[in-house]
């Protein structure tokens, strides 16, 4: 995924389904410029990481 696509993700009012290695995950900012987001577990908001965008893959719900 681009850094850009993350971003339409975020605003979308539909949910998208994005996984981070296999696990399903919010994406709740992106960083342009670093090309970083910073997602969290679909069950757990509390363990917040930041990930290259290009490791985030968008799945068909």
């Amino acid at each position: 995924m681009d850094a850009k696509r993350a971003q339409e993700i975020i605003f979308s009012p539909e949910m998208v389904n994005v996984t981070y290695n296999d696990g399903k995950v919010y994406i709740e900012h992106v960083d342009e410029d670093t090309g970083n987001a910073t997602v969290h577990p679909l069950d757990n908001p509390e363990i917040k990481q930041s990930v290259s965008v290009t490791e985030l893959v968008e799945k068909p719900l």
